[in-house]
């Protein structure tokens, strides 16, 4: 079993691989025989550090 965590919609791929032949070869690989669950969930890993961001800086 593999497991591809995946933040981007695979719509979105092309943007990443504008070949657009390259994008539909690497889609079909990834997703042959496979099953995409989508949990509709955000990244905590994202918020996490967008909310690092947003923190003022500590003198030190």
């Amino acid at each position: 079993m593999l497991v591809i965590p995946q933040m981007s919609k695979v719509e979105l791929y092309a943007k990443t691989f504008t070949d657009p032949r390259l994008c539909a070869a690497i889609v079909d690989r990834l997703t042959f025989n496979g099953t995409i669950i989508e949990t509709g969930t955000d990244s905590y890993r994202l918020a996490s550090t967008r909310a690092r961001a947003e923190e003022p800086a500590q003198a030190g």
